[in-house]
């Protein structure tokens, strides 16, 4: 082996080794929980249909409602009965969980079921937080946050900080609301459609 031929693989072994160094250092992937696509899909057109202004900017847009509000006054004033997710009606919370942390926004500790409720990492704003979402729909509730000292009697010692035109709330004994039908708009509409040509009658929600 001559000099130019030893000195090109020292060359190559070094870089390699580099290479190697560099990766090794690399902070591995650290997986994050994804929302699974939901079960029901509106057009943004469809939501504002349903929804008011201030519904439609907190639950579609992850906006977030000024605190201590009318809404949060009357949640403070809400005896036994259940919460429901304003743009699908499943069921999110029950006063069963609720507590007055002081914070100016609706506080449960726990998810009346935990399979309506999803949690994922939100490094929105510069923060490191863990946002709150209807499982069924999509629909941004609030945050959750863990080990505070507002929580800290509760049995979980979780506080999920919710927003309160996200939910709507039925009295013990009332009537839950319908939950909205599976798919989006534009299977609705195919449907439709498809009933139209076959002479079937539609019947919607």
């Amino acid at each position: 082996m001559n000099k130019s031929s030893a000195t090109f693989l020292l060359l190559l072994a070094t870089l390699s080794s580099s290479c190697l160094a560099e990766d090794k250092d690399k902070p591995a992937a650290t997986p994050e929980k994804t929302m699974s696509k939901p079960q029901v899909t509106l057009s943004d057109e469809e939501w504002k249909k349903r929804l008011t202004e201030e519904q439609y900017r907190v639950t579609r847009t992850a906006g977030t409602e000024r605190p201590f509000g009318k809404i949060y006054e009357e949640f403070e004033k809400q005896g036994e009965g259940t919460y429901y997710c304003v743009c699908c009606g499943a069921e999110l919370f029950t006063s069963k969980e609720k507590f007055h942390s002081g914070c100016g926004w609706p506080s449960f500790y726990d998810a009346s079921t935990a399979k309506n409720v999803l949690e994922r990492p939100d490094h929105s704003h510069g923060m490191i937080r863990v946002e709150t979402l209807c499982k069924r729909c999509g629909a941004h509730l609030g945050h959750v946050f863990d080990g505070e000292s507002v929580s800290a009697a509760t049995p979980t010692k979780r506080r999920f900080c919710i927003n309160g035109v996200a939910l709507h709330y039925v009295p013990k004994g009332g009537e839950p609301p319908k939950l909205l039908e599976l798919g989006s708009a534009d299977v609705e509409k195919k449907k439709e459609a498809v009933a139209k040509e076959a002479g079937v009658p539609v019947s919607k929600p």
